[in-house]
């Protein structure tokens, strides 16, 4: 990522800082929250509801999905990602709502083999159009303990956190003819399935169904929603909420300079007829 060494342990010691100001420990209940949808036993629910599980074999996935539909609103989840040699493997976390011109909000976490970094793979789709993919990898490992992985969604913006870290600001562009998510109810969603096919080095590296099954765990799920009277508490900054202010931009920038390894907007071999409009927004 063109960091010297000593460069690389200041940005992950930074960056190793910033996840410790993670969202409070709001605990939603996933026996009231969320219906397990798909994979038979193989999605679990714990502790009395404050612990989900999902698992992966070579027979099945799974996965899960919100009772409610949300229209606007932060929506907080705390994941601990497959560990080890996790090649092949797809945990999506997202917001969709339904039909042929549905609207999509997408954390998608790309295993690799043991000691390689997960790729987080983030898109957005409105009106059932997607293809504005940003990827990154993290600054820690995501595997050895819970992080907060938020959207905040607002009628002005999108934005992606990790840790309350901003990593991603897709801004309302229609003004240039761009659709923007503002109509349709979302429910939230998550799998974990097999996508060797693509996810590790473009499918280069398959899945080793000898670790299988392969499990990600799931806790302190949280949603303000634009009908909820609940507030963050005074100690947490307004751009968690509202427009990124000057440290939120500072955090954004830091993410996207050291962390960044994809981004549709500079795509020049994808779009050589010119960038789509919301990149110049």
């Amino acid at each position: 990522m063109g960091i010297s060494s000593n460069g690389y342990c200041v940005v992950l010691l930074v960056g190793l800082a910033l996840s410790s100001l993670i969202v409070g420990s709001y605990a939603g209940n996933f026996y009231q929250d969320f219906d397990l949808t798909w994979g038979g036993n193989r999605p679990k629910i714990f502790k009395g509801g404050q612990l989900l599980s999902l698992s992966l074999d070579k027979v099945s996935g799974s996965g899960f999905q919100s009772k409610k539909e949300y229209l606007f609103g932060r929506i907080d989840m705390q994941l601990k990602l497959v560990p080890g040699n996790s090649a092949g493997t797809v945990t999506a976390y997202y917001l969709s709502s339904q039909g042929p011109t549905h609207d999509e909000i997408d954390f998608e976490f790309l295993g690799n083999l043991s000691g390689d970094p997960y790729v987080l793979h983030t898109n957005i789709f409105t009106q059932g159009k997607g293809n504005r993919e940003q990827q990154f990898y993290l600054w820690f490992d995501p595997s050895r303990n819970f992080h907060t992985y938020s959207v905040i969604w607002k009628p002005q913006h999108i934005i992606f956190l990790v840790d309350n870290t901003p990593i991603r600001v897709f801004k309302n562009a229609e003004s240039l003819g761009v659709p923007f998510p503002k109509n349709q109810p979302m429910r939230i969603y998550s799998s974990l399935w097999n996508a060797d096919d693509w996810a590790t080095r473009g499918g280069l590296v398959k899945t080793d169904w000898s670790k299988a099954p392969f499990t990600a765990y799931y806790r302190n799920f949280n949603v303000i929603d634009s009908k909820s009277s609940k507030t963050f508490s005074d100690s947490q900054a307004s751009w968690q909420t509202n427009a990124l202010d000057a440290p939120g931009r500072r955090r954004l920038r830091w993410v996207q300079k050291y962390f960044m390894i994809y981004n549709y907007c500079t795509d020049l071999k994808r779009f050589p007829q010119g960038f789509p409009a919301e990149c110049r927004n």
